[in-house]
């Protein structure tokens, strides 16, 4: 079965896409590529041309990443023991071979006396001369130029992040899963949404039934875990303090307790990271990272962080104060810090003492197909697409010879297959999606690739090569047969991914590496966050908030209120954000200054967000040991958290024009879909914003928006 893993398809065969058939599936792809490098490599100097070295570099691999980049998915899908020994065991070599590459002096030589060949660039197009530049940096960045045993350290550098940031991720999953809370008692439930409780119903439900056990058997019993859609409404709205105590008890305490424990995997990630950054020649990681992205150094970054950190200080100070005098009026007890697993709660009350709204009305017009098919009518208006859903099929075991092959083979029952045309018909890509939660999945959400395709100019045969991409998540589960209704928070999150699918679907450079979402990290989120603002809009919202029993739209009286709670605590909102990329920045320029003066990485990080955190009574652990965003994957979002805010920069400024022509605008939408989704990194970000609204972003925007402006 090791074809299903190589086959260039645009549908998988998940059924067959079994353990055992990866390490030949990976060998015979690793072994492929070396070929396809090495003949990159070996081949006539005076005879080397664009297309037979960058071109062919582009093409090289792609077996490789297409058979791995499965194996990744279903360990973040369908994770197990099988799957995950496996993967464990090749993941080291997968990531030497990429390190490598860089690293081949006779593939460098080819590529610089290519690049300094006038006659072999002088008829490049644009995007193949943006080609070339951006291998020529990233082959320096990753050690071209280093003496041999810098390099040989740097290979193997790399490999034990790749080991060690994948056995991070083990850890809070599976420290994740270790956790439950059964209760049996319904009194104890008091305050907490019965959307929330008849979720806890069936998980208990469903565990019962995975341990070979009835529903019957589970009497009245309620099972929490720590996953969003069961942890996040207990620290909201359960009035039983005791248990909102242990629930968030557990979830500080991810990756802190043995045998999951994440310290001595920290603080070797971080050390391997500035060892990495100083062999090629950057004062930290941070400086390393970003050099490509728009902030260009670690200094820029944390300067970012920090204006936007004094500017809305005093109101911070000001929210935490009137929350403390809250739930101090409320209790009758003297005004003092809040227990942090009670900041949600008496929020949560002041939010509807205030506004007279309860987040929960929302629910029932969120009902999750209504949402998603409200989302796809929208962007079809706006982007000039259409979407259409095609019929599925889960199969627990491979068929030889399928019942039904026009239908989609999907890895889970739940999860759905669209494609996606342009306006005039062509087929540009199609999507996975799968959005509850299941212990085999890991938590958060998110949305990735499993083909980039090409335009027709590139395409095989002068046709498109559609794209492939996925959008996962752990929303509300349906419960006994009804409809999953949604927070609207989840539902900004479907438009969030949604907009990354967007960015990624509609990308039209004829270069692979060039195309979608493969653009620097603090851009990447502008197409997606921008699509979070039609979750605002009244005009946007009559298209899927509509009440499940009714289909009414939602009532004038409650929009109102939901639009005045917005802002509600904005600063305190704002200033979590910006502790994550405060830390994030801190442990990636002064890592080694912060241990020396503090000698605990606990201690440091504590010490750099004295100023950043709302000060409670019992001591609130970091989340470092479970950041998954910093400290799952080799880079990810490390020295790149501020992103998520600098996008907040650029969506708020950017979606000003949607605003202004009647927020529904396919004029608007037409000019995002040209200078911004379709353009993947065929020109600088920076360039590419300007090319959208005519100017540098503007801070303003998002301040206004956010309630924060002077």
């Amino acid at each position: 079965m090791k074809e299903a893993f190589l086959e260039d398809v645009p549908h998988i065969r998940w059924s067959c896409l079994l353990p055992q058939s990866v390490p030949p599936a990976i060998e015979e792809a690793l072994e492929l590529a070396q070929e396809q490098i090495d003949e990159i490599a070996r081949q006539d100097r005076s005879q080397a041309t664009f297309a037979s070295s960058f071109g062919a570099l582009e093409d090289a691999g792609e077996m490789l990443d297409r058979a791995w980049g499965r194996v990744a998915h279903l360990d973040s899908v369908c994770n197990s023991d099988a799957l995950r020994e496996v993967h464990n065991e090749w993941l080291p070599k997968v990531s030497a071979f990429h390190a490598q590459i860089s690293l081949n002096e006779a593939l460098w030589e080819v590529l610089k006396v290519v690049s300094e060949d006038e006659n072999a660039v002088a008829g490049l197009s644009p995007v193949e001369r943006r080609l070339m530049e951006e291998t020529l940096r990233e082959f320096r960045r990753n050690g071209a130029e280093l003496p041999a045993e810098e390099k040989s350290r740097l290979e193997e550098i790399k490999k034990m992040l790749a080991e060690k940031t994948q056995k991070f991720s083990e850890n809070v999953l599976d420290a994740t899963n270790a956790f439950e809370l059964i209760i049996d008692d319904e009194a104890l439930l008091a305050g907490l949404p019965e959307v929330a409780r008849e979720a806890a119903r069936a998980l208990a439900v469903a565990k019962a039934v995975d341990d070979e056990g009835s529903e019957e058997e589970t009497g009245d019993r309620w099972r929490f875990t720590l996953q969003a859609p069961s942890l996040v409404p207990v620290l909201q709205y359960l009035d039983d303090d005791g248990i909102r105590k242990q629930m968030w008890e557990a979830f500080s305490q991810l990756g802190r307790k043995e045998p999951h424990r994440n310290t001595a995997l920290l603080e070797e990630i971080l050390t391997l990271r500035q060892e990495l950054a100083e062999l090629l020649g950057c004062a930290h990681f941070a400086d390393h990272v970003l050099e490509p992205r728009m902030a260009k150094d670690g200094k820029t970054a944390l300067a970012f962080v920090e204006d936007l950190h004094d500017r809305i200080v005093p109101q911070f100070r000001r929210e935490i104060e009137e929350l403390e005098k809250f739930k101090a009026e409320e209790t009758g007890s003297p005004v003092e810090p809040l227990e942090p697993w009670a900041v949600g709660y008496w929020a949560e009350k002041l939010r509807k003492q205030r506004y007279d709204f309860d987040a929960e009305a929302l629910r029932p017009y969120f009902a999750i197909e209504q949402v998603i098919s409200g989302m796809f009518e929208i962007a079809q208006e706006i982007f000039g697409i259409r979407l259409e859903e095609r019929s599925t099929v889960f199969r627990e075991a491979p068929e030889a010879e399928p019942e039904d092959s026009s239908a989609i083979e999907v890895w889970h029952e739940e999860v759905k297959f669209y494609d996606v045309y342009d306006s005039e018909g062509a087929l540009l890509g199609g999507f996975y999606a799968d959005w509850h939660p299941r212990e085999s999945k890991r938590g958060g959400a998110w949305m990735n690739y499993l083909r980039t395709g090409l335009p027709p100019e590139a395409g095989p045969d002068g046709k498109r090569e559609p794209h492939v991409g996925l959008i996962c998540g752990n929303l509300t589960p349906s419960v006994e047969g009804k409809p999953a209704l949604l927070t609207h928070g989840e539902v900004e999150t479907i438009f969030h991914e949604f907009g990354h699918l967007l960015h990624h679907l509609l990308g039209d450079v004829a270069v692979r590496s060039l195309n979608g979402v493969q653009v620097v990290w603090d851009f990447v989120e502008l197409p997606s966050q921008i699509m979070e603002n039609f979750c605002w809009e009244r005009v946007s919202l009559d298209r899927f908030a509509r009440h499940v029993e009714t289909g009414e739209t939602i009532p004038e009286a409650l929009f109102e209120k939901m639009k005045a709670a917005r802002n509600f605590q904005s600063a305190m909102v704002t200033m979590r954000q910006l502790s994550f990329g405060k830390m994030d920045l801190e442990l990636h320029i002064h890592y080694e200054e912060l241990l020396g003066q503090y000698g605990d990485l606990d201690a440091a990080i504590d010490a750099v967000l004295e100023d950043y955190q709302m000060e409670t009574k019992s001591p609130r652990p970091n989340n470092s040991h479970s950041f998954n965003h910093l400290f799952s994957s080799p880079t990810g979002y490390a020295a790149g958290y501020y992103s998520y805010k600098w996008a907040e920069v650029l969506d708020a400024d950017a979606f000003t024009r949607f605003q202004e022509d009647g927020v529904l605008s396919a004029g608007v939408g037409r000019a995002f879909r040209k200078e911004i989704l379709s353009q993947g990194n065929a020109r600088e970000a920076g360039e590419l914003f300007r090319a959208f609204m005519g100017r540098d972003p503007d801070l303003a925007a998002l301040l206004k928006r956010s309630g924060l402006a002077a």
